[in-house]
């Protein structure tokens, strides 16, 4: 299938996080993929939300249903922001709005330091405890999957992503221009961007949707796998 056209079946696309592929979404593609065409971009090259928004819009069919986590949430908005008419639905998971904040640089950087300086495998280990749920046991191949997906990636990648959330637009006030079904979605134990700021954005939002995930960190998708997906069947259905 060329890119932008589809089955006739409907599209729904899958936008990933920071340093995530499409492992970070195979519970979502397992459940839905008999019924959708699955998108699923990679936004490994770009230094920019808008322009990995503008790849989301290009690999896109005509019309087609939006789901975005953590950074995908944002680039998300983007795309909604960009182009409203061509998102039939939306749903934002463990993500945010507000722009980067002035200790952010630092912080981020000194990741990008560490892959460069002792590589990705270095970098999991510390960036992706803080990510999932505190009890999540460490050795468990749900670790061992992220882990890997890390391992995937590069220092570049890592930079180009980082570079894009820190230049980042504004997001606050795309919510209230929202007008398609809408599902935001959180884990309860999301100590990146907790259930607080979900509560918020989805206030914002005429008619959404705010579902909060048990026992659950910021790897919603793959840490409580039916929970996601079941808030997005019905998300789905409405």
């Amino acid at each position: 299938m060329a890119k932008g056209e589809s089955s006739g079946r409907p599209a729904l696309c899958l936008v990933p996080g920071l340093l995530c592929d499409a492992h970070v979404w195979g519970p979502q593609r397992a459940a839905f993929g008999g019924d959708y065409d699955i998108h699923i971009p990679e936004l490994f090259t770009f230094r920019t939300i808008e322009a990995m928004a503008e790849h989301v819009l290009a690999q896109a069919p005509a019309r087609f249903a939006l789901c975005g986590h953590s950074m995908g949430g944002r680039v998300a908005l983007e795309v909604i922001r960009r182009a409203p008419e061509r998102v039939a639905r939306l749903a934002l998971l463990d993500t945010g709005t507000h722009p980067a904040q002035p200790d952010e640089r630092a912080k981020r950087m000194a990741l990008v330091e560490l892959a460069r300086s002792k590589g990705m495998a270095a970098l999991a280990d510390i960036w992706l405890p803080p990510m999932v749920h505190p009890g999540l046991p460490r050795d468990g191949a749900l670790m061992r999957g992220l882990r890997d997906m890390v391992g995937r990636m590069t220092p570049d990648i890592f930079e180009n992503q980082q570079t894009a959330l820190l230049t980042r637009p504004d997001a606050r006030p795309v919510p209230a221009t929202i007008r398609c079904p809408t599902l935001v979605g959180v884990g309860r134990q999301d100590g990146w961007s907790p259930p607080a700021r979900h509560e918020e954005i989805a206030a914002a939002i005429a008619g959404a949707t705010l579902a909060i995930f048990e026992d659950c960190g910021h790897m919603a998708p793959l840490e409580a796998p039916d929970a996601v997906s079941a808030a997005l069947g019905a998300w789905l259905a409405a």
